[in-house]
């Protein structure tokens, strides 16, 4: 981590609600700066909601300068439309970061989850219990979407401090292959 610190916007894109939560990392230590959602429910037509979500999105970056945005990796549903519609939702949620040379981060949403609460599985709830403990700060219910993004955030913040990260994930069998030559016959 630089010694100057840095900023990380967490943004859990949705179809109706994004959510977004901001954090800064100094010296191996995070605290809370903002979260919010933007309501794209009111928007006529999928193409309205794109487009408010980047202004918004832009807005946000103008707002807190983050030197890192993460964001919640795309995940299997049961309805390809609605898969569909999510994937472009954070497409234009990462664009607009990487329009402004920010680097992009996605985590599955059981990682951020697991990182937060140690469990995979954990609901809206609990995340949102153990995020307000860990940043010492107290959110409202109605914030559950902006708990998520605040999660990512917090999920990218351990992955930076700790010096086995990497060590922890892989991204398939290449790398498999490339840190275990001895294991391969």
């Amino acid at each position: 981590m630089p010694d100057k610190g840095i900023t990380i916007l967490g943004i859990d894109p949705g179809t109706n609600i994004l959510g977004f939560g901001v954090i800064r990392a100094e010296k191996k230590k995070a605290s809370f700066v903002d979260l919010g959602v933007v309501d794209l429910r009111k928007e006529k037509d999928h193409f309205s909601k794109l487009k408010k979500l980047c202004v918004e999105m832009e807005s946000l970056l103008d707002l807190h300068r983050p030197d890192v945005l993460s964001v919640e990796s795309p995940f299997y549903g049961k309805n390809p439309q609605v898969m569909l519609k999510l994937g472009r939702a954070q497409g234009a949620a990462i664009t607009a970061a990487l329009r402004r040379g920010i680097p992009v981060y996605e985590y599955a949403p059981r990682k951020a989850k697991l990182a937060i609460t140690g469990i995979g599985a954990a609901s809206k709830e609990q995340v949102s219990t153990m995020i307000q403990k860990i940043l010492g700060v107290s959110i409202e219910n109605k914030f559950l979407d902006a708990t998520d993004a605040l999660a990512l955030a917090m999920c990218h913040f351990y992955r930076m401090t700790d010096p086995l990260a990497d060590m922890h994930t892989s991204s398939g069998w290449e790398t498999f292959i490339r840190n275990n030559p001895d294991r391969i016959k």
